[in-house]
């Protein structure tokens, strides 16, 4: 039952549906109106020309735009509906008035916070420059005093999770994708009803449509029951509306304001691998302590703000100075977030920043890889300029679909220089990049149109923290489960599986 309502929800039945309804309507041309099917079809050809020329004026990457062109030229009937439900990165005009009065609030809840970017202009400018980015397009200042715990599994960060939540004093804030009944959450649950008995204020966040095959409808009724205060992001409706392809796939658990969570870990029992989905599955996590922690309690409150229509003070839930007196100066933390709601796709040029200001090395773990032609040039250019460019995606996909684009983009990718592993014992859901064993970035963002665009994310960037050195040592750990694509292997792809690779890339914006 479960597979058969994700095959149902999935983009690709969409796309499917609207591909059978444009012969059916082609066939119902053909069969009732003979005489006029010429016309007809010279009608929707001239409202698709119009749709294309909406779509080139719009302020968005170009090669996002060409690849929903080529839909809508080939579905002249249904290419623009499709757009408008999967291809749109900008919510309705109300919505956006609404995100855009909750993020002018972030100004406000950063004024008695002091950024230490000067701090890493003296130390690295070429960082800073990174850094400065992010602090100007995401409003996302950049902290000293915090200090970073990476961990290479779900396994690890877990029992690290369940230890913070049990100390937690004044509030507990959960946002994620995903949450499903099983070890891991009911768990985590059992905390959060303790914790909100003894008063403490717990929150949860969950996607509705990321949730939806986990919880039962109106989930957040049950929470609400047990006195912790949830809400689900902008819930499933039949009819669909401008904010279905929208989603909220942050991940972020806030304690007390004094220690933060974040990465690719959902609240499901795969993620720690209680449950086995796709053979082992290698997610991971970062933890931070200090002062930056605050980023993500900032990001909590300006969504939980956004769907409650509430006005929360955000300086009632500064960290506790006292209880973070002794967090270690580790380097560099800067958490930010990325949202459809503005033009700016501050998750792919923090990317981009990185893999073009590398010196030495850019090492990537990424559950999907659907690029556009800004990291595809950007990672060529760098391989063949002699930086050891190396990228791990999974040897087990969850979705065929994506895993063929994904392996549609490697032939390129190795003749340039790039090398390229697959995870043989599984599924690997990390989303991380690091830099000259010098700079990097754990969270939630993949290397696809869908985060860079659509969706709702957030990051740490972290310069010479414990937690790059970490992420880079455990890469190579990662290294001797993977198996390299090589060249020979790319070029034994017969026709049948190149046409099929290409044929799904021109749909990449959709999966």
């Amino acid at each position: 039952m479960k597979r058969f309502l994700q095959l149902l929800f999935s983009r690709l039945t969409f796309v499917a549906f609207f591909m059978a309804l444009q012969i059916g309507a082609i066939v119902a041309m053909l069969t009732y109106f003979r005489s006029r099917y010429a016309d007809f079809y010279t009608l929707f050809t001239i409202i698709g020309a119009i749709a294309v020329i909406y779509i080139l004026n719009q302020e968005e990457n170009p090669a996002y735009k060409i690849a929903w062109i080529i839909p809508i030229l080939v579905l002249p009937i249904f290419g623009i509906p499709l757009y408008f439900l999967f291809g749109k990165s900008r919510l309705p005009k109300s919505l956006r008035m609404r995100m855009s009065h909750i993020q002018s609030k972030y100004d406000v809840a950063y004024e008695n916070v002091d950024s230490c970017l000067e701090a890493l202009k003296e130390i690295d400018p070429a960082a800073a420059r990174q850094a400065e980015y992010l602090e100007s397009a995401a409003l996302a200042p950049i902290f000293q005093h915090s200090e970073t715990e990476y961990f290479p599994l779900g396994d690890d960060m877990f029992p690290s999770m369940l230890a913070e939540l049990r100390k937690a004093e004044r509030f507990i804030f959960l946002e994620y994708f995903i949450i499903a009944p099983g070890e891991m959450w009911d768990t985590i649950l059992g905390i959060l009803e303790e914790k909100a008995a003894a008063g403490v204020d717990v929150r949860v966040i969950y996607d509705d449509i990321g949730s939806i095959l986990t919880l039962p409808k109106n989930y957040y009724r049950q929470l609400e029951a047990k006195g912790i205060q949830s809400h689900a992001f902008h819930r499933f409706q039949p009819a669909l509306n401008g904010n279905f392809n929208n989603r909220d796939h942050r991940k972020i658990c806030v304690v007390d304001g004094n220690v933060a969570f974040t990465g690719g870990i959902n609240l499901a029992d795969e993620y720690i691998n209680v449950k086995e989905r796709f053979g082992h599955w290698l997610d991971c996590g970062v933890m931070v302590r200090g002062d930056a922690a605050y980023s993500f309690t900032v990001m909590f409150l300006s969504m939980w703000d956004y769907i409650c229509r509430t006005d929360d003070d955000f300086s009632r839930y500064l960290p506790d100075a006292d209880a973070i007196a002794d967090a270690k100066d580790d380097g560099f933390v800067q958490p930010y977030s990325d949202t459809p709601t503005d033009d700016e796709t501050v998750g792919e040029i923090a990317y981009l920043n990185m893999i073009n200001r590398a010196e030495h090395s850019i090492y990537i773990c990424t559950p999907y890889f659907v690029i556009d032609n800004e990291i595809m040039t950007a990672l060529t250019t760098a391989a063949k300029c002699g930086v050891d460019v190396r990228i791990i995606t999974p040897g087990i996909p969850d979705k065929w679909y994506v895993y063929a684009v994904t392996r549609s983009y490697y032939e390129s990718l190795v003749n340039a220089g790039v090398r390229i592993y697959e995870y043989t014992p599984g599924f690997i859901h990390s989303k991380t990049c690091v830099c000259d064993n010098k700079v990097a970035i754990c969270g939630t963002i993949n290397f696809d149109y869908r985060s860079m665009y659509l969706h709702h994310e957030c990051a740490a960037w972290m310069y010479k923290s414990k937690a790059v050195h970490q992420m880079y040592d455990h890469f190579f750990e990662i290294l001797e489960k993977c198996t390299e694509v090589t060249p020979e292997m790319c070029a034994r792809r017969g026709w049948p599986l190149r046409f099929l690779q290409s044929l799904l890339r021109v749909f990449a914006p959709m999966m």
